[in-house]
């Protein structure tokens, strides 16, 4: 599984212009999965985004998480984290996990954010064209693979 979390001063999502999710200082997670994914992996990247420490304290260094600042999470399920470009023009997504597979492990994501004490998680529709409206802060974009987090 991945994920790319920005920390966002707001983040909505809309489908069809209608809001399904919307939130204040936190962080939009964009979650991908691949074929081989388990539940286990989306408790790894639940924690590890509840937990990880990239919110100014009072000092203006990054030391708090999105859990010390109650913060919300956007959360977003994009297949397009697997896309691989490396021939042709057009990019291959054959990596990206089939719906029947990635949509439980995105809600379960979700859920685990849940588990973990943030406060406010939100989401787009699974497999909807949505419109995100991201206002990044700093900017601040960090990657998370559960194959790296893994090793």
């Amino acid at each position: 599984m991945r994920v790319v979390l920005q920390r966002v001063q707001q983040g909505r999502v809309s489908v069809q212009d209608q809001v399904t999710g919307a939130i204040q200082t936190g962080f939009v997670a964009l979650v991908g999965v691949t074929h081989d994914d388990t539940p286990a992996d989306a408790e790894l990247l639940a924690k590890k985004t509840a937990n990880l420490r990239v919110f100014p304290d009072d000092d203006d260094k990054m030391n708090r998480s999105v859990l010390d600042i109650n913060g919300g999470v956007l959360v977003i399920s994009q297949f397009t984290l697997y896309a691989d470009a490396r021939k042709g023009r057009r990019p291959s997504f054959i990596d990206a996990a089939r719906t029947e597979h990635a949509e439980p492990l995105v809600q379960h994501f979700a859920q685990c954010l849940k588990q973990e004490g943030v406060q406010q998680v939100e989401h787009g529709v699974f497999g909807a064209v949505m419109l995100v409206e991201i206002f990044n802060d700093g900017p601040v974009t960090i990657i998370l693979d559960t194959q790296e987090l893994k090793k």
